[in-house]
């Protein structure tokens, strides 16, 4: 009998990761034998680890912080998602050992926003705070839902402009229209805002004003729990719909097992459960 395949997610820190969780929820509900564990990595560790992982057998590994920019870069192949975000967070190792990388942040929100809480993108003033990791993963599937405006406003300008020249083909032909833009010259209101900053990590202070949210917006922070909460309440007080990245962590996590699977497993199940699991705590 042979042994179940092996996948895990890699970072550090990464005791609090719930990808483990997740995972064995899909495997559970898609019948496929699979073991998936969170492994700490050195700082300086990142490529050995990986190598040693793949020896070991291992078919696939999500990928979180810090390390999402050195998965794009030691792997044999990557995604159009990837070249354009310069950041990957799954791994798909092939039976020859070589590796694979994708971005599936992206897809998780777009998948979250529109599916899950119903809400649509095509035609709507998108804007997307940051411009880090989260952000360039974030692009390529938002300009795909075709909003008629999608801004990108981060703290240090240049950077957003490089993430909007990065994408700026995409664009080519289409109805919508991509910008960078500082905050003090942004023009709302905003149908969507999607907080992609470290902003809620670091306790900072929300980068735009409150006046740029169309009532009954969909304000969205790609953490979740506390994490969370200061963006959700800053929402709440200027009328607008709060959600947090909940939804978008189980759906990237879906894109992955479909990747390294070829099934693609439910996601509203499980997402239940986890909220269900942070309520209770």
């Amino acid at each position: 009998m042979s042994l179940p395949d092996r996948y895990c997610v890699i970072g550090n820190p990464i005791a609090h990761s719930r990808s483990p969780r997740i995972h064995t929820l899909f495997a559970q509900l898609t019948g496929q034998a699979l073991v998936y564990e969170a492994e700490l990595v050195a700082l300086d560790g990142f490529d050995a680890a990986v190598q040693q992982l793949v020896q070991a057998g291992t078919r696939g590994m999500n990928v979180t912080v810090p390390f999402k920019l050195e998965a794009a870069g030691l792997a044999d192949s990557c995604s159009d998602r990837v070249q354009r975000a310069g950041a990957a967070n799954t791994l798909v190792v092939g039976a020859d050992g070589r590796i694979h990388a994708d971005n599936t942040d992206g897809l998780g929100l777009v998948a979250d926003i529109v599916r899950n809480a119903g809400v649509p993108l095509a035609g709507q003033r998108v804007l997307l705070l940051g411009a880090g990791g989260a952000a360039a993963g974030a692009l390529a599937p938002l300009i795909a839902e075709a909003p008629a405006l999608l801004v990108v406003c981060n703290r240090t300008h240049a950077k957003a402009q490089h993430l909007v020249d990065l994408h700026a083909d995409l664009v080519q032909g289409a109805s919508t229209q991509l910008q960078a833009m500082e905050a003090d010259a942004l023009a709302g209101p905003f149908d969507v805002v999607i907080n992609a900053t470290a902003s809620s990590l670091q306790g900072a202070a929300i980068p735009v004003p409150g006046a740029l949210l169309r009532p009954d917006a969909l304000a969205y922070d790609t953490m979740y729990g506390p994490a969370a909460e200061p963006f959700l309440q800053w929402a709440r007080q200027h009328g607008a719909t709060g959600r947090d990245g909940l939804g978008m962590l189980v759906e990237q996590a879906a894109e992955a097992f479909a990747l390294w699977r070829g099934v693609r497993p439910p996601s509203q199940p499980v997402l239940a459960q986890l909220r269900s699991e942070l309520a209770a705590h």
